[in-house]
């Protein structure tokens, strides 16, 4: 069959509820997603995160590797879920970017050879993008994290916090208008907790064992650093993240203490590690939604399962009167149901369907929703 003609123009009329599947290989998850519109058929989901703990961190030729093994697989697993075939889609979506070069690519073939071979519409989409059409995602199953279920509404703030990515957007059209209003320069808050789990001798990933640690310890025995948050790095960085400092205060302060001989308070250091992270986060995000006047907040990205970054966000948020959505944790970390939602909303809103000679971008900006 002949691909997707990239120039042709868009239908006067859109299936209002297009059936899409999405493709998503940007870090260790290969994720394959289906949905009608906004309703979700299925999210199948094969990690490799197993694969990477031996190293304490991803590792992209493996990541890439085990993308290729399990992309059938993980495919026909979401078919069968869905109870759909490949010939009833009516879009393909992927994630172009950002993310791990080597295993973007994975995705990206797949995705091009499932579109030419059935003829049917691409939209190659951003993966960050993506994490913000979760939240329009229903189901019978499907429940926030935090939050009622009700329309998601624009414009909003998003907070996505994950291993390889803490962005801070203003979102005034899920397919047409995203700012980027500020980025960590340096780790991610997910490096940041492998980092510290590793310096207390947890296991990789880091964030679900810092967090079970922490919930015998004391958030205030030690006060850490918070990035970013003096007067004068808030004129300049008011909306960026930076955790490096953190990890190396925390560092600093186990080997001082292990210097003297005594047992290191692994889950003194873990609390007080973790609301660090939790205060910063929070702190600059409202700071967004009152200087930008947007009373709401929607949080995405793996780090969210943190449930102390819960706890406090539905605290600070009541009290500054701004509506709080957490989508389900399961399409908060990296998912195929995001890529195919954004797709979907692509495909209903008119949009034409991406050529053919987009490329795997490990950088792409925010702002370009879509590659053409």
């Amino acid at each position: 069959m002949s691909a997707p003609d990239p120039d042709r123009t868009p239908a006067l009329t859109q299936p209002a509820e297009p059936l899409v599947l999405g493709i998503e290989t940007s870090c260790d998850e290969t994720g394959v997603g289906i949905v009608r519109g906004r309703t979700l058929l299925a999210n199948a989901i094969a990690s490799s995160m197993d694969e990477h703990a031996r190293f304490g961190g991803v590792v992209p030729e493996v990541a890439a590797r085990a993308h290729l093994e399990a992309m059938t697989p993980t495919i026909e697993r979401a078919l069968a879920d869905a109870g759909v075939r490949l010939e009833d889609l009516d879009a393909i979506a992927v994630t172009s970017g950002p993310g791990l070069a080597g295993a973007l690519m994975v995705g990206v073939a797949a995705a091009k050879a499932l579109a030419v071979s059935l003829g049917t519409p691409l939209y190659a989409v951003n993966h960050l993008v993506g994490h913000v059409g979760a939240d329009l995602l229903q189901g019978d199953t499907l429940r926030p994290a935090v939050g009622e279920v009700g329309e998601f509404e624009l414009p909003t703030i998003a907070l996505l916090v994950s291993g390889g990515h803490t962005s801070l957007l203003l979102v005034r059209d899920l397919v047409g208008d995203v700012e980027l209003l500020g980025e960590t320069i340096d780790d991610a808050a997910g490096e940041a907790f492998d980092k510290v789990a590793r310096l207390l001798g947890l296991p990789y990933p880091g964030g679900p064992h810092i967090d079970r640690v922490a919930a015998d310890g004391d958030p205030n025995a030690i006060r850490f650093p918070r990035g970013l948050s003096l007067p004068k790095d808030m004129e300049r960085h008011r909306y960026d993240f930076s955790f490096s400092g953190l990890k190396t205060s925390v560092a600093r302060w186990v080997e001082k203490h292990a210097a003297t001989g005594e047992p290191v308070p692994v889950a003194d250091v873990a609390a007080s590690f973790r609301e660090a992270v939790a205060d910063v986060l929070l702190t600059k995000a409202l700071a967004a939604c009152r200087d930008l006047g947007v009373p709401r907040l929607l949080l995405g990205g793996g780090v969210v399962a943190n449930a102390r970054i819960r706890e406090l966000a539905v605290a600070r948020a009541a009290a500054a009167g701004v509506e709080l959505r957490v989508p389900p944790l399961s399409l908060c970390t990296d998912n195929g149901a995001m890529i195919a939602s954004l797709g979907a909303q692509l495909v209903a809103a008119g949009h034409a369907p991406s050529g053919l000679d987009f490329g795997a971008d490990s950088t792409l900006p925010v702002q370009q929703i879509q590659v053409s």
